[in-house]
């Protein structure tokens, strides 16, 4: 009992005795601790190096890689924006051919079947021969006369072949300067919208469907 209590204090004063030498500056009970984040970190500065190596190698640098491809971005041409050819008439009439058509070309005295749509000139729909829900058609016939078809409509007729199409903006001058003029909707309702807008310039879509005569 007596050997196992001195083992026991011989022990206990030899690891007491160990932990004062190294209080008291025993060099061999210093732990070596790293001065830089180099040392601490070995790893990551050989990833460093590596990276830095390649990029010599390849002779860019991550200033140039991040402006190459600003520079190296191919010039776009610059192009003309398309503008759409019109022809305008004496009478201040604009017109613009979007489908030719074939056969003969209606002439002043002419009687024509025709298909058109009326727009106001901001794009507002006021009458059409063509129902813009079912699709179905109701041509009318004119005569390219001054005395039943307003005189702007006429002047975009005459030249036309069968199937061609205009597009044309007529000034209030050459257009409904008569509630009498052609053409005119027969429903009450499209009529009154038609001639609350005759003293302003109108859009007619016309296609020419026949030349009658």
């Amino acid at each position: 009992m007596a050997a196992s209590q001195f083992q026991t204090n011989f022990r206990s004063r030899c690891f007491f005795a160990s932990q004062r030498q190294c209080f008291e500056g025993s060099e061999h009970c210093k732990i070596a601790v790293p001065k830089s984040s180099d040392e601490r970190m070995p790893s990551l500065n050989v990833k460093k190096l590596l990276r830095r190596s390649v990029l010599q190698f390849v002779g860019l640098s991550p200033i140039f890689i991040s402006i190459r491809p600003v520079l190296s971005a191919p010039m776009q041409e610059m192009r003309e924006p398309d503008v759409i050819r019109t022809l305008k008439l004496d009478s201040g009439v604009r017109l613009q051919d979007v489908v030719e058509g074939e056969g003969p070309e209606a002439r002043e005295g002419d009687i024509v079947e025709i298909n058109y749509v009326c727009r106001r000139s901001n794009g507002y729909f006021v009458h059409s021969t063509v129902d813009q829900f079912s699709g179905e058609s109701a041509p009318v016939i004119l005569p390219l006369d001054d005395k039943q078809i307003i005189e702007g409509l006429k002047e975009v007729l005459i030249g036309m072949k069968p199937g061609g199409k205009r597009t044309a903006l007529i000034p209030p001058s050459v257009g409904y300067i008569s509630e009498n003029l052609k053409p005119v909707p027969g429903e009450f309702g499209p009529r009154r919208s038609l001639m609350s807008h005759m003293k302003e310039p109108l859009i007619f879509e016309v296609q020419l469907l026949k030349v009658l005569s």
